[in-house]
């Protein structure tokens, strides 16, 4: 019914990538029709975005570690899909690990999925695990509605969860191109890597014992696999800029291959890390100035699909092991919150337009995980939208994030950009300005994500 309906209007909105002023009609759970901004929409509640503000679909992140059941005191998935809609996101994809069980069978997913109904604020997908004990038998996997299977190419730091050698890549590639899916890969070559345990508190130890030529050779490995089993696959967290022309001309090729990079290799590098801060350290790690210039031309002319927040968080205690031994500590950046800020901060100091990164953020990702209609603003796409203020001062604190542990690589950085407000399935959840002076944003309602299944969306 007409009084049932919300019209969202801004000056600008983004539409097809690009800005221009409009309204957006949402009916229930969805958005029916975007018309002029001044356009008359009898019987509908208004909302009006500020001039100082833009418009933009809800955001799609397909790399999270919500780490729940097993591990919730790392991170949950209450505590991730708050923190996600306060950065704007409406759509996570959680990582088969660091949960336990990790998600390589039918049971272990149905284990996770109940853990996260009661909780999810925003909407969730998952993929599932291809491990050496599961190979030949992902299929019920795949018929249970995974996005696609991940795997690592070297020790993925849990017992739980085993890495391939060559000969299994080429077989769970065989097996993911029979089942219609999409293998995604943590591309570190084992065999180039130093060896593990304690390295100091020194940043250039732990740089050094994960070479780029590590990343390269891995991916190469990907490539090569993908091209002689016509299957789809995604290159994880891309660090290592230099393996960008062997990617660029796979895709020329017709390789069925798309890459991701995150806002961490985007936004900090090597030379800034201090001695001891090993909230910094991740896998594949935060590499040089100079690399990281050639990441953003890898964004800039379109050969990175995606830029993901790879959240990987953990306790504190866990990642200041061995008091800031960037070789002992555990490896994973808490982002998932802050991303669009912190690359929106990059990408203006370098003259990067907003509505050039937004697709990385939207469809980019929606596209990498298989999520039609996720991260757009037209008729019939889901009403996930939010409101991002461009200029707005952020100075970031790890006590005041809403991840579940207060330590991030982001902390005390300054940034410009906030998100305002979000929208899921056409119900306003988070609301910054509710909030008076020094308050906490608001948040409405219970949680109304919804679980989601690749299959069911492919069938629909």
């Amino acid at each position: 019914m007409a009084d049932k309906r919300l019209v969202i209007r801004a000056g600008r909105a983004l539409l097809d990538g690009s800005f221009r002023s409009a309204a957006i009609v949402v009916d229930d759970t969805r958005i029916v029709d975007v018309v002029g901004a001044r356009d008359n929409v009898a019987g509908a509640r208004q909302v009006l975005v500020p001039d100082d503000a833009v418009l933009l679909p809800g955001l799609v992140d397909s790399h999270v570690h919500v780490n729940e059941p097993g591990r919730t005191e790392w991170e949950g998935f209450r505590s991730a899909t708050l923190a996600a809609a306060a950065g704007g996101v409406t759509t996570i994809v959680d990582m088969p690990l660091n949960s336990l069980p990790p998600t390589t069978t039918v049971e272990a997913l149905t284990i996770k999925k109940d853990a996260a109904a009661p909780s999810a604020f925003i909407d969730i997908g998952f993929w599932g695990g291809a491990v050496p004990d599961n190979l030949g038998s992902l299929a019920p996997l795949h018929d249970a509605g995974v996005f696609g299977f991940k795997c690592f190419l070297s020790p993925s730091g849990v017992d739980e969860f085993p890495h391939l050698d060559r000969a299994q890549l080429l077989a769970a590639m065989e097996e993911v191109g029979r089942l219609g899916s999409r293998l995604i890969v943590h591309a570190e070559d084992p065999a180039l890597l130093g060896e593990s345990g304690a390295l100091g508190r020194g940043y250039d130890a732990f740089l050094a014992s994960r070479p780029a030529e590590s990343e390269a050779s891995a991916i190469d490995a990907v490539i090569d696999a993908a091209r002689r089993t016509g299957a789809r696959a995604h290159i994880l967290h891309l660090s290592d800029a230099h393996s960008l022309p062997a990617i660029r001309a796979a895709k020329a090729e017709g390789v069925a291959l798309t890459v991701e990079t995150c806002p961490h290799y985007l936004t900090i590098v090597a030379e800034e890390i201090p001695d001891g801060a090993s909230e910094f350290k991740c896998c594949p790690p935060i590499r040089g100035s100079a690399n990281r210039d050639l990441l953003w031309a890898g964004v800039v002319d379109g050969t990175i699909d995606a830029i993901v927040s790879d959240h990987s968080p953990s306790t504190i205690d866990l990642k200041r092991s061995g008091e800031g031994d960037f070789g002992l500590a555990w490896g994973g950046i808490a982002g998932l919150q802050v991303g669009l800020s912190a690359v929106w901060t990059e990408a203006r100091g370098r003259g990067i337009p907003l509505a050039h990164i937004l697709p990385l953020f939207t469809t980019g990702p929606a596209a990498v995980a298989g999520l039609p209609g996720a991260g757009v603003i037209e008729p019939g796409a889901p009403a996930h939208l939010t409101v991002f203020g461009l200029d707005d001062p952020l100075v970031i604190d790890a006590r005041r994030l809403l991840h579940k542990n207060p330590i991030t690589a982001y902390d005390q950085r300054v940034l410009t950009g906030r998100i305002r407000r979000t929208w899921l399935h056409g119900k306003s959840m988070y609301n910054v300005t509710e909030g008076g002076a020094g308050e906490a944003p608001r948040f409405r309602g219970k949680p109304r994500g919804r679980l989601l299944s690749a299959r069911a969306i492919a069938a629909a």
